[in-house]
C-alpha cells in the first residue's frame, strides 16, 4: 500500500512541476475584498496546494484523536465488564466450594451399586 501511496503522490508532483514550468504567467489573488497579490500561476497553485495538504493533515489528526478517544472508552468499558465477570466467577467457585463441604462425602459401595442400577 505505501508503494501505491508513494507513486501517486510522485505522480501528482510531477504534474504539478511540470505545470510549474509552463505556467509562469502572473495571475491574481483577492484575498479579501482590497487586497490583492500578484504572483506567477504556479506558485499560487503549489500554494493552493499546500495548504490543501496541511488542511487535510489536520483533518487526520482530528480524525485519528476520535477514533483514539472512542476506542479508549470501549477498553475501559471492556475492563470493567471483565472485572465484574472474573468477582462473579469467583463467587461462583466459593458457592461450588462450600457446596462440596456440604455433600456428605460418597461412599464407594453405594456409588457402585448406583452404577449398576442405571446399567
Amino acid at each position: 500500500m505505501r508503494q501505491i501511496n508513494f507513486v501517486i503522490i510522485f505522480i501528482f508532483c510531477l504534474a504539478l512541476a511540470l505545470f510549474a514550468l509552463e505556467n509562469t504567467q502572473p495571475g491574481t489573488i483577492n484575498v479579501v475584498p482590497e487586497v490583492q497579490v500578484q504572483a506567477p500561476i504556479s506558485v499560487e497553485l503549489l500554494l493552493a496546494s499546500g495548504i490543501g495538504a496541511v488542511l487535510a493533515w489536520l483533518y487526520s489528526i482530528w480524525t485519528h484523536w476520535q477514533r483514539l478517544l472512542v476506542s479508549g472508552q470501549q477498553v475501559r468499558q471492556k475492563n470493567v465488564q471483565i472485572k465484574e465477570l472474573e468477582s462473579k466467577v469467583q463467587q461462583y467457585q466459593a458457592e461450588v466450594q462450600s457446596l462440596k463441604l456440604a455433600l456428605p462425602p460418597v461412599n464407594d459401595s453405594l456409588a457402585k451399586e448406583a452404577q449398576a442400577i442405571t446399567q
